[in-house]
């Protein structure tokens, strides 16, 4: 004995073809959350301070790579300084920059950090930043 089941719809699909399709959709859907890069538990926060206001100093974090991006925009010409200290007060990182550049800073282990930006001996911004 033969069963044969339709699926009755405005659209008069078979019930095979409707089947097909949602495990299409199904599949689709798991190939697109394989794609993307799983987010890390991890974070990075930045509590700053501005000091002066006639500088655009940006830090600011991608916590998903582990990186801080660091750029400036000011009075042309100006070299920037990025000094990022651990909380004993020992230097982990410096960064040089020029007016309207960004650069990235990576490889930044878990604790907490001081950080602080000068141009031509002027503090510019301080702060703290936590990897966590």
């Amino acid at each position: 004995m033969k069963l044969a089941l339709t699926l009755n719809c405005c659209c008069g699909i078979s019930w095979r073809s409707f089947v097909l399709f949602c495990l299409l959709i199904i599949l689709s859907a798991q190939a697109r959350s394989e794609s993307y890069p799983k987010p890390l538990s991890d974070t990075i926060l930045i509590q700053k301070q501005q000091v002066s206001r006639k500088h655009g100093i940006r830090l600011y974090p991608d916590a998903t790579h582990h990186v801080l991006f660091f750029g400036a925009k000011g009075i042309y010409g100006r070299a920037y300084q990025l000094f990022i200290f651990d909380v004993e007060g020992k230097l982990v990182k410096q960064v040089n920059i020029k007016n309207k550049q960004t650069t990235v800073l990576e490889n930044i282990q878990k604790g907490d950090y001081l950080f602080e930006v000068f141009s031509d001996d002027e503090r510019i911004e301080n702060g703290q930043v936590i990897v966590r």
